[in-house]
């Protein structure tokens, strides 16, 4: 009895200050490169040790299974045929609010990195921009505060007469800089600095640390730190999928009018303008394994360095005092799959795609590793931090407050999950392998997906124009076989079928998936 009211006593006095909020993202991290999920050989000690002392969700899946949309959710609590940006380059629908005007006006409101969807700066006091710089005509565009961080680094950038109108001069697929040139050492060197400045100031924080590691080009300076001869994988790893959907079989394919070595021939052969600024030359052949385990070997090194980083900015916050009273979420927008079923980036229902690392540390509640079994989703990520620093969760948002999970009260035990993909018509599949057109091709790729993964851990993906799949993640972790044309499991596939029309019906979701 004791314990409890002691708890209920530090939560009580800790929500009259106003808790700060940190949220810490990373690009493209599969939720496989932590030991909390258990990954072993990696070296990642800083994000270890956030992680013995927060909640670590087994099973935290994104909402889309790409950069915006995914970001869109984690901000707005909505999914993204609500919100609106159901693709990279569209943004919010107009009217939908974010983080930023949920959260009480007294908060400082900060945001350093990526945003990706909405209006520059909306609704913060400050935010630093750390994309790589464009060529328009012959001058520079846009310099963002990453550009100009490099430049008063000593980056020397080229003679704007030298490229290519519109041609990214440091282009983000070249970035094989010093360790202490990378976005990384930016933005941990603005966050950290960030928290120290306001350590005396009375008003509470609301900060975002969007990191763009690990994200491709699968290349940066801790290259070779990892043997990929040694690295471990999985029995999916290079291999191609069998009895799929086309478009995860189009995926797989590894010949040189492949999507998979067209996308590594292309970011690694962008325009070179600095020879020490170039990324590694011929890099990876996805038609041999070791081209796979090379890929992998690398983008492992880009975990290590975001750690490093991430790091930096956890001292900062113990240094300036505010650790205790501050939520740090440490999470990703979506994974890679890194030559699991020979597919390589995101846009994937699989695993190793839609599953990403999901920490809360709320010191108040627990000063301890908990593991949080069940499926939760991002979607529940805004209203929980609302419900934490005891602000009103407005009724539209289709996520739910995990609060009393973290309490103790509840569990997770009988959630399910939902994901969807809105289609995108800029990767080129194999046309051999589909035997289709250009414009059908596209039209694979481009058509709409919804999945669940089930609270018993079943997992359903279906669309109008490609065949389903149904995976048994309790005995098919890997997900190998297709048990979507088993007689046996006909009425969980109905069940199943059921609770994606019931969730479209729920969140107004009006794309036919099912009749």
């Amino acid at each position: 009895m004791c314990e409890i009211i002691n708890i209920f006593y530090i939560k009580v006095t800790k929500l009259e200050t106003r808790p700060n909020i940190l949220i810490i993202n990373s690009d493209q991290q599969r939720f496989d490169t932590l030991s909390c999920y258990g990954n072993d050989w990696i070296q990642t000690p800083n994000l270890n040790n956030l992680a013995k002392d927060s909640f670590v969700f087994e099973n935290a899946y994104v909402t889309q299974p790409v950069c915006a949309p995914s970001r869109a959710s984690l901000l707005t609590g909505l999914y993204p045929h609500t919100h609106g940006a159901v693709g990279n380059g569209i943004r919010l629908d107009s009217g939908t609010k974010t983080i930023t005007e949920l959260i009480p006006d007294d908060y400082q409101k900060i945001c350093h990195g990526k945003w990706h969807h909405t209006e520059p700066q909306q609704g913060f006091e400050k935010m630093t921009t750390a994309h790589f710089p464009q060529i328009e005509g012959n001058d520079y565009s846009d310099l963002s505060d990453y550009h100009k961080w490099l430049i008063s680094k000593g980056v020397n950038f080229p003679d704007t007469n030298k490229v290519e109108e519109n041609q990214q001069v440091f282009a983000v697929f070249q970035n094989n800089l010093p360790e202490e040139l990378t976005q990384a050492s930016f933005i941990a060197e603005l966050t950290s600095k960030e928290i120290l400045d306001i350590k005396e100031n009375t008003k509470p924080f609301l900060l975002l640390a969007n990191f763009y590691e690990p994200h491709s080009p699968f290349t940066g300076p801790l290259n070779g730190l990892y043997d990929p001869e040694k690295i471990p994988v999985g029995p999916a790893f290079a291999k191609k999928p069998e009895n799929v959907s086309h478009y995860n079989t189009s995926r797989a394919e590894d010949d040189e009018t492949g999507y998979n070595q067209s996308f590594i021939d292309g970011v690694h052969k962008s325009v070179h303008v600095n020879d020490s600024i170039t990324s590694c030359d011929g890099c990876y052949d996805l038609s041999d394994e070791m081209g796979w385990r090379e890929l992998r070997a690398n983008y492992m090194a880009n975990v290590t360095l975001l750690d490093k980083y991430v790091g930096k900015v956890l001292d900062a916050l113990s240094e300036s005092g505010q650790a205790e009273n501050t939520i740090v979420v440490f999470t990703s927008d979506h994974g890679d799959m890194l030559g699991d079923h020979r597919h390589l980036q995101k846009r994937s229902f699989y695993e190793e795609s839609s599953k990403v690392p999901f920490l809360i540390k709320v010191p108040w509640i627990s000063k301890e590793q908990k593991f949080v079994s069940g499926n939760i989703s991002l979607v529940d990520l805004l209203p929980t931090l609302l419900d934490l620093i005891d602000q009103k969760i407005p009724e539209n948002l289709q996520g739910s407050s995990r609060k009393k999970v973290l309490l103790g009260q509840e569990n997770l035990d009988d959630n399910d999950v939902f994901f969807e993909w809105n289609g995108v018509g800029n990767i080129d599949l194999n046309k051999q392998t589909i035997g289709v057109t250009q414009d059908d091709k596209n039209g694979i790729s481009s058509t709409p997906r919804r999945c669940i993964v089930s609270s018993d851990r079943w997992k359903l993906t279906v669309s109008p124009n490609d065949s389903a799949e149904l995976f048994d993640l309790n005995n098919d972790p890997n997900e190998l076989t297709n048990k979507i044309s088993d007689p046996s499991c006909k009425s969980r596939i109905s069940l199943m079928e059921n609770k994606i029309k019931r969730w479209q019906i729920q969140t107004e979701d009006y794309e036919k998936i099912l009749d």
